[in-house]
Formats: C-alpha cells, structure tokens, sequence
C-alpha cells in the first residue's frame, strides 16, 4: 500500500513483475480505504475515568470499486506447447498449409515484457494516474469512448512528489494558429521510483471551414527497458471538390523489449465518407530473435457495390528460410476473381510456389486454375455460388454514431480576410 503525500497525490506509474500460482494479479480500478475515528465521553461501568474522552474507532470504508482481474499466463513447463500455439500464423487454410510466427506480443515463455499493475491505494481526485500499459497486438482502431478523454477547460501547469519518491505533472493549454486554427490539449505524465516512467497527451484541434481532430498519444517505459508507443487519431473535414463530409481514423502501436531482440509495429487507418466510400488497412511487422515476420492488407469499398480486398504475409529466419502467402479479390454486382500464391524458400534458396485464381461469372459457373513448381496444376469450371462481401460490416453510419465527441468539437470562427478557396478556372484552350 502506498501513502500519499499531503498534496493528496499517489504514485503515478508502477510496474512489477511477479509470479503467483501462474496467475497475475491486475487491479481494474482505484482502490483506497477511510479510517472514521470518533471522539466518545466515557461513563460509569467502562473502564477509566468517568468523564474522560477517549478515542475509538468508529468504522472502516472501502472505496474499492471492483475486484482485482486474474489473467493467466504460460510457465517455463508449458513453454514448448505454448511456443507451438503461437506459431500459428493466420493464412487462410484453404490456401497454405505453412505454419509462421506469432500472434501474440512475444512467444518467448521467459519474456516479461507484458506489464503487470498492482493494487494501489489512493484518494480520490488526485494527481493524474496512469493508465498506460503496453498496446495489445492486432486489436485495431479503438473507439474514441475507450480512450475517455477528457479536456480541462483551463491552462494547468502543475507537478508533485510522492511520499515513495514517485513524481507527477499535469499541463493544459491551447494554441491558436493562422487562419482560424486552434488546438486544446491536456499532457500529464510521471516517474516511479525504479525509473519506469509514462507519458500521454490528448489533444482537439478545429479550424473555421469544419475540420475537427481528436487524438491521443502515449508511451511509456518500465525497469527492465521494456518500451512501448501508442497514438490514435479522428478527422473530420470536407472533401475540398466534392464537399462531402469524411471521417478518417487511425491508429499506431510499437512494443520493444528491453531483454530479448523482440519488438513489433503496426500501423492502422480507416476512411469513411457520406456517400458510402470505405477503406481500411493495416501494416504489421515483428520481430522475435532470429524470427521476423510482416503483414499488409487492405479493403476498398466504393459505395456502389465494388469491392476490392487484398492481403500479403511473409516471414523469414536469419538461417535464411522464407515464406509467405497472399491473395486478392474484385468483385462486382456477382461478377469478378480471385487469386493468390504461397511460397516457401529454403535456407539453401530452393523456391517452392503454388498460384491459384478463379474467376466467377455471375451465373453459378466458377472457373478454377493453378499450378505448382512440384508440377501440379488444374484447369476446370465447376457449379458454385458466389459469396463475397459487397458491403463493409462497419461503414458511414457507424462511424457517425461512434464519434460524437468529434462531432462536437466547435468550429472556429473566420478570421478577417480569410476566404474559402476556390477551385482555379480551366486554362483557356
């Protein structure tokens, strides 16, 4: 348990690494406890003086909101199957049966790169906490509501000590810039006495013509050296020729161990328009020792019933082994084809590849073909439906209903002298 300061403000960042019965102990929230003593006049029959004032104690609040959360993690004895449940890489196994590298942050059974929180007792309306931990592989594009940001409405420049050494800041400002811009943001951070440390910022920029931005980024650092990255971002603004209303989203994470040469990176985004125009991708790389892998996909709907879909993974040792797998697809209106290749080269540089395709007429009617270096190959037409999705599961209107924090950020007005602008006139023949 650890005491605060008489400014009232706990240890900022703490982060521990412990093993207990293969379970991991994280608090989900704050946890602190209130000693009520009262003043009690004593009476005959109690033991003292009559008339005496003493002390008792009248009761003991908990504040905990919520019980801690066990998360479970593998052990040196399940290292091996563990090891094997991570090489899975996620090719569609209809098309590759290699296995890669894995999904999850680092497939090391001795890695203690994932950070562990510990309850902490605190009162409440202190000085900033953290809530940074390592970003989660592969978990996408958060939601502006799971980030909880949350602006001041006044300029603060403020720091303290904690009882245990710990330090804390907390700043808020805004900026106003050319043509109407301005920008609110809020960075608050700390330094734990065994030199982990943390940073975050959020921020809500806006100018005159409609442009609105809500962004988050944040970082960190605990004893070992372990390391991380996050930023996540949300526009609005108006396409300048069509002057429709778009929403684009992104986000990056990278992890680095500071004990083993492991580390990964990713890169998300999203863009969404009122007509129906959506497009999302991400590009992966990780490393784990001799092991690296890479990932790339991408989706583009039109709004009109076009789609494009594609993806591209491969992987190599420092031995010199490699391989990989990738495929596309266009569809239209039940119309159009698939294809793909997987491919595997050996430390020696022997290549192996397999390429398929097949075309959908729109009529029942499904063209197959492909062919291997091992001398397979298939040429037929066969009786199949086409399924595909012509429609992104997530589109316009979920993006609107999922960003009112955006959507109410308030423009700024026009400066002085400042007009939209004008597409030229075309160029006289």
């Amino acid at each position: 348990m650890v005491a605060s300061s008489s400014g009232g403000f706990p240890t900022s960042f703490v982060v521990k690494f412990r093993r207990l019965h293969d379970v991991s102990v994280i608090p989900d929230k704050q946890c602190c406890f209130e000693l009520v003593v009262r003043r009690r006049r004593l009476r005959n029959g109690y033991a003292g003086r009559q008339g005496e004032s003493v002390k008792r104690v009248s009761r003991i609040n908990c504040c905990c909101s919520d019980s801690v959360v066990p998360i479970r993690r593998s052990t040196g004895s399940s290292a091996k199957s563990h090891a094997e449940k991570c090489e899975e890489w996620r090719f569609d196994p209809k098309k590759t049966s290699h296995r890669a590298l894995p999904s999850v942050p680092f497939a090391s059974s001795q890695s203690r790169f994932q950070s562990k929180h510990y309850p902490r007792c605190a009162p409440r309306n202190s000085g900033p906490q953290s809530r940074d931990t390592p970003p989660k592989r592969d978990t996408g594009i958060a939601n502006e509501k799971d980030w909880g940001i949350s602006l001041l409405n006044e300029n603060v420049n403020e720091s303290g000590t904690n009882e245990d050494g710990s330090t804390w800041y907390r700043e808020s400002g805004e900026e106003l810039g050319k043509n109407g811009y301005g920008c609110r943001w809020t960075k608050m951070g700390g330094r734990s006495y065994d030199g982990s440390e943390w940073k975050e910022t959020w921020w809500e920029k806006s100018d005159w013509t409609g442009y609105k931005e809500l962004g988050v980024e944040k970082s960190g650092r605990n004893a070992e050296g372990d390391s991380w990255w996050e930023t996540w971002q949300e526009v609005l603004h108006q396409d300048e020729w069509s002057n429709i209303a778009r929403i684009e989203r992104s986000a990056q994470k990278q992890a680095k161990s500071g004990t083993e040469n492991a580390g990964w990176y990713e890169k998300w985004w999203e863009k969404y328009d009122a007509k129906g125009l959506t497009e999302k991708g991400a590009h992966k790389y990780g490393r784990l020792n001799e092991q690296s892998w890479w990932e790339k996909w991408g989706e583009h709907y039109d709004g009109s019933g076009s789609v494009l879909k594609w993806t591209d993974k491969w992987a190599e040792t420092e031995l010199g082994t490699k391989w990989g797998d990738k495929w596309e697809e266009k569809f239209f209106a039940g119309i159009g084809s698939r294809q793909g290749e997987t491919w595997h080269v050996s430390p020696s540089g022997e290549r192996w590849t397999r390429t398929w395709g097949e075309e959908h007429f729109g009529n029942g009617k499904v063209h197959k073909y492909g062919k291997s270096t091992t001398g397979e190959s298939w040429d037929i037409v066969v009786d199949e439906g086409t399924y595909y999705e012509a429609e992104p599961h997530y589109g316009w209107a979920d993006v609107v209903g999922d960003s009112t924090q955006l959507l109410s950020i308030q423009p700024r007005e026009r400066p002085p002298g400042v007009y939209p602008n004008l597409p030229s006139p075309p160029a006289d023949g």
